[in-house]
């Protein structure tokens, strides 16, 4: 999953229910919740991303703007499945992603994201998809792309200077080299015990001391 993500606001859940909702007492169905970008704002999907909670199928709209600026709705996917069976626990929670390679058209100059969930199954009393995130594509050139604190980074980096510090390839060796004459020390070190200060079995009186 990408880390970028778009600013967007995701609208309260609406819901889809065929007769008068005040008097009919069964259980909708389908929900529609809508995300929107700021206004004068469009973007390239790279991936739609959520939390399913219990929801069953969930179908893609977006609403895009064409070279005229002309904003049209169009199904980019239709009834993708999140829980392999609407009336089991699998899928219920789970994270989900819906990509771009997925989609029936190209999600690009997109305004606004509709996402129409469904739960065909009684078994469960409530269903929609949480924490929404829109995230770019990543040759975009915009703000939310690279993190001010990262750009940062990069030009301090860039300004650095590497010259005078010595090859990587040689350190590497040396390393290397040092790490096998430890091997080779351990393997052969004695167990015979080593006099702190003597030479050849003998001390030299000026080392000795009297308490």
């Amino acid at each position: 999953m990408s880390v970028n993500t778009v600013p967007c606001t995701v609208k309260p859940t609406v819901t889809l229910q065929i007769g008068d909702a005040e008097t009919d007492s069964s259980r909708p169905g389908v929900y529609v919740i809508d995300v929107t970008l700021p206004i004068g704002q469009t973007v390239n999907i790279q991936e739609i991303s959520f939390k399913n909670y219990y929801t069953a199928y969930v179908s893609v709209r977006l609403l895009r703007r064409d070279g005229e600026g002309a904003a049209k709705w169009a199904t980019c996917l239709r009834n993708h499945c999140l829980m392999p069976s609407p009336h089991t626990e699998e899928g219920s929670q789970d994270y989900c992603s819906v990509y771009r390679q997925q989609m029936l058209i190209e999600p690009d100059n997109v305004t606004s994201v509709r996402l129409i969930l469904r739960q065909p199954s009684s078994a469960w009393l409530n269903f929609s998809v949480e924490d929404i995130k829109i995230h770019p594509c990543l040759n975009e050139d915009s703000e939310w792309d690279i993190p001010d604190w990262l750009s940062d980074l990069t030009q301090v980096d860039q300004l650095c200077d590497l010259q005078g510090l010595p090859d990587p390839q040689t350190v590497s060796c040396s390393i290397q080299q040092m790490w096998a004459l430890t091997e080779v020390m351990q393997t052969n070190q004695t167990t015979a015990s080593i006099g702190r200060f003597d030479v050849d079995g003998c001390y030299d009186i000026n080392l000795l001391s009297f308490t």
